[in-house]
């Protein structure tokens, strides 16, 4: 590869992950402008295809975001003018618009303005709209806001990738048949909607703590939008327990991220992190937001209860002094109000950390013929890490083996290969 080449590849490289992090506030605001989220999400590929054919040459704008949102308007208006939805636009927002002013894109947007002004968050009420199914809405709107790959979308749901596929295309189509405004719902349908869109922002914050594939374990870009996103909706929503529950869960979590990882990237288990790394007013804010979810009556849902988890792990300055008997209580609460797989098996981790590796590996033994795992690496995992607790190196080996081989991201697959390599030193398991 020649030195041009190469130039080359590292500028497309960074051109994806600009349009990775814009295109949401991209989609967003050419969905205001078109009213349509099939043809803003088309416009913004249109602005990364221009940004590939161009950047090369001319080199990385120094406000990346901008100049693609600028291309994007301008393809927009073309195709306004061509299928001859400027006149409809005139006559919808009543008011005149200059097809051929720059500010006409201007123009549209200021009279689409509502009680919220932020795009991302009508962008996600518009994509949560009742229309759709619960499913279609949260994998629609993590591809449109949370920037996420169908398949990344998929893991989330351990479900096929090609089904996460389908709900996106049928969803954009059903809105578009539906002619569903692009607008916050007023407060009697906010709340049927609330729902899933607190389930898409936490969904979104996951994927950023926790990237499902690739090479990097966090991507704190989109742990910052579901968490901004969050603290709107608190704003917007002051009454809804639930909604600060969320913000309670992400801002705890949110404030461990400077000691997850190391110098080169590698994951820090919890057990295992310097707490002083941790972001104390971020906790504040979440113990804070926790306390507020409570006032409201909400200590018991399912936000609210994770939130109570989370802040078990923040108050203890030593990972010796957390309160492991009442996360084990607070995850029999979850599991009631709650109940799922994934939630049973962090109820597993609990017990075992609470009442020894035995208590937890009972839990998880009856969790091995759940479908919905088959494919779900940290099952394996955690089991893994029970039996070697419980001295059983030789199948601890095997399940690190097995989870290293279902993870798709990268760092996480490298720490259980290491994990299953300090089994095998440890020579045979004894007789049990």
């Amino acid at each position: 590869m020649t030195t041009n080449d190469m130039s080359h590849s590292i500028t497309h490289r960074t051109i994806e992950a600009v349009f990775r992090i814009e295109s949401p506030k991209l989609i967003a605001g050419l969905a205001r402008m078109v009213r349509d989220v099939g043809v803003a999400e088309e416009l913004s590929q249109d602005a990364l295809v221009i940004a590939l054919e161009q950047w090369p040459e001319s080199g990385i704008p120094d406000n990346p975001g901008a100049w693609l949102m600028a291309t994007a308007k301008h393809r927009a208006l073309d195709r306004l003018r061509r299928g001859k939805m400027l006149e409809r636009k005139h006559n919808e927002l009543g008011y005149e618009i200059e097809a051929q002013q720059e500010d006409s894109a201007q123009a549209v947007e200021t009279a689409m303005d509502d009680d919220i002004g932020d795009d991302l968050l009508r962008l996600m009420f518009t994509a949560c709209h009742p229309v759709l199914s619960t499913e279609a809405r949260v994998a629609l709107t993590l591809r449109l806001l949370g920037g996420l790959t169908t398949l990344e979308i998929a893991r989330a749901f351990l479900v096929p990738e090609p089904t996460v596929a389908q709900r996106i295309v049928r969803a954009k189509r059903t809105l578009t048949e539906a002619r569903v405004p692009f607008e916050v719902p007023h407060a009697d349908e906010r709340a049927e909607r609330l729902a899933s869109v607190l389930g898409v922002i936490y969904l979104i914050f996951n994927e950023g703590y926790s990237a499902t594939s690739g090479e990097e374990w966090m991507r704190p870009a989109l742990c910052e939008d579901a968490l901004r996103l969050g603290r709107v909706l608190a704003e917007l929503t002051p009454d809804e327990p639930e909604v600060h529950g969320l913000v309670a869960l992400m801002e705890i979590q949110a404030s461990r991220a400077g000691a997850r990882i190391n110098a080169a990237g590698e994951p820090i288990l919890l057990p295992d992190q310097d707490r002083a790394l941790w972001d104390q007013l971020l906790i504040r804010r979440g113990l804070a937001a926790l306390e507020r979810a409570q006032s409201l009556g909400g200590a018991l849902g399912p936000y609210a209860l994770q939130a109570a988890i989370a802040a078990c792990h923040a108050r203890a300055l030593r990972a010796a002094e957390t309160d492991w008997a009442r996360i084990a209580a607070l995850y029999d609460a979850l599991t009631q109000l709650s109940p799922s797989p994934v939630v049973e098996l962090n109820r597993a981790v609990a017990f075992a950390m609470a009442f020894g590796p035995a208590a937890g590996l009972e839990i998880v033994e009856a969790l091995t013929s759940e479908p919905t795992l088959k494919h779900y690496h940290l099952l394996p995992s955690v089991r893994a890490d029970f039996l070697a607790k419980l001295g059983r190196h030789e199948e601890a080996r095997e399940e690190f083996e097995r989870a290293a081989a279902l993870a798709r991201n990268a760092r996480e697959r490298k720490l259980l290969l290491q994990r299953a390599a300090e089994m095998s030193d440890r020579g045979p398991s004894p007789a049990h």
